[in-house]
């Protein structure tokens, strides 16, 4: 602090922080579209002010700090508000709890990450990352209205939602990021391709593919986790067997 603090990377993350308020202040007003655009714009921010800290060697503690406000503004709290206001009003106080909940293991979550970035989360993320969560329920608001428009009916998966979004992150499923692909390593060809694919999909159906891909990293995680759970059991088994 006593040699200041780096602009290029903290304004980064300051313009995730205000897309998550700019979310906020949308829900207010209605625009339920509006906000969940501004929430898919701050995960960009998100990935951008990592990525310019380590391109510029400008990391710092304070960075890593204002980061994981700026995340619980823009990933906690503004699609709590968001979700709420577009599909949970009517549950009342379950619906209150549901979204208040989430903002609970969001914070837990970043708080858990910041503790173990340096041993456990050096390569696969603990639990689904905060910025996934928000883009699952981002991408859901936006899937609706272009499917069906409008506010949807009192829907149960809808108050479901949040509490299976805020149990995962707090999880230890582990979920993959693009900080396990090194700018200097060789990645396969058909990496390559699937990006391409993505981005040309998106391009076409955006609330749809984008939808579908959250769906999808939500459900990798918890699959994944299951498998590995699966293949531990077995190795215990044959073990005792062994033993027998």
């Amino acid at each position: 602090m006593r040699k200041g603090i780096y602009l290029l990377p903290n304004t980064v993350t300051l313009f995730g922080m205000f897309f998550g308020f700019y979310a906020i202040m949308s829900s207010f007003k209605g625009q339920y579209v509006h906000g969940a655009w501004a929430i898919l714009a701050a995960v960009i921010f998100d990935g951008l002010d990592g990525w310019v800290a380590r391109m510029t060697n400008t990391a710092t503690k304070f960075g890593i700090q204002l980061d994981s406000l700026s995340d619980l503004v823009a990933f906690g709290v503004a699609p709590a508000v968001l979700v709420y206001g577009w599909g949970l009003n009517e549950f009342g106080r379950v619906g209150w709890g549901a979204c208040f909940f989430f903002v609970i293991c969001g914070a837990l979550r970043l708080a858990r990450y910041n503790v173990q970035m340096d041993t456990a989360e050096s390569k696969a993320f603990t639990g689904l990352p905060i910025p996934g969560a928000a883009t699952m329920i981002a991408t859901l608001i936006l899937f609706h209205s272009e499917i069906w428009g409008g506010i949807p009916d009192k829907n149960v998966f809808i108050l479901v939602l949040p509490f299976i979004l805020a149990a995962l992150m707090v999880s230890t499923f582990k979920y993959h990021g693009l900080k396990e692909v090194s700018a200097k390593q060789g990645t396969p060809f058909w990496l390559l391709v699937a990006v391409v694919t993505g981005l040309v999909l998106i391009f076409m159906y955006p609330e749809v593919v984008m939808f579908i891909l959250s769906a999808c990293y939500v459900i990798w995680g918890v699959t994944e986790g299951f498998i590995k759970l699966g293949r531990k059991s077995e190795q215990t088994d044959d073990g005792e067997e062994a033993e027998e």
